[in-house]
């Protein structure tokens, strides 16, 4: 019963954002860091097939009123999630607050890093991840573009609560050398420390996606 209270939470936030990306309202207090410009045209493309794809089996399927709707609910509901998914990622983005940086995807991830957790930031493109214990990775298209090393791990948990420690974070974010400019200066404001900043690495790409 957790596990559907969990995903029928989750629900909930999905269509919460998609009233909000309506109103154009994002979630959140602090420096906003977007990380789904550029999406627009792939999430677009992607309801076009769906809506294609709605409109053609309702065709085929109009003499068999059951599976119709049935089948009409379920592309309906399809469509929906992809909306959902952009919409969740556009409302709410990273945040840098005044303690802590927050690193989010969507209604799924929300992982709060304090400031003097962070050692060392780099803007760093990679197209492809191994798994490997320890790290998170949140990439958009494919792709993140900033690296965070912590001191001291955080626990991550995930959709259905299954929680893991990492110690280094990869995200997207559409500015990432603006980004990593931000998170230096407003570390060393409020924790007069100097965060490592190593340099930037090249595109990467390797292994399989996690």
């Amino acid at each position: 019963m957790s596990v559907v209270r969990t995903l029928a939470r989750h629900q909930g936030r999905m269509w919460a954002d998609l009233a909000r990306w309506a109103g154009r309202r994002r979630t959140g207090e602090g420096r906003r860091l977007a990380y789904m410009r550029g999406q627009g045209s792939t999430t677009a493309a992607i309801v076009f097939v769906c809506v294609i794809e709605t409109v053609g089996m309702a065709a085929l399927l109009w003499e068999y009123p059951v599976v119709h709707w049935a089948v009409f609910a379920l592309d309906v509901y399809t469509l929906a999630l992809v909306l959902g998914l952009h919409a969740s990622c556009v409302v709410r983005p990273h945040l840098l607050e005044a303690d802590a940086l927050r690193v989010r995807y969507a209604g799924q991830v929300d992982l709060r890093l304090p400031h003097d957790r962070i050692a060392g930031v780099r803007r760093e493109t990679r197209f492809s991840h191994a798994e490997a214990d320890g790290e998170l990775n949140l990439a958009v298209g494919g792709q993140t573009s900033v690296t965070l090393e912590l001191t001291d791990p955080v626990v991550h948990r995930g959709l259905l609560g299954r929680a893991r420690e990492v110690r280094v974070v990869r995200f997207h974010a559409d500015d990432a050398d603006g980004v990593v400019q931000e998170i230096e200066r407003e570390i060393e404001r409020e924790v007069g420390q100097v965060v490592r900043r190593v340099r930037s690495g090249p595109c990467v790409s390797q292994g399989r996606l996690g």
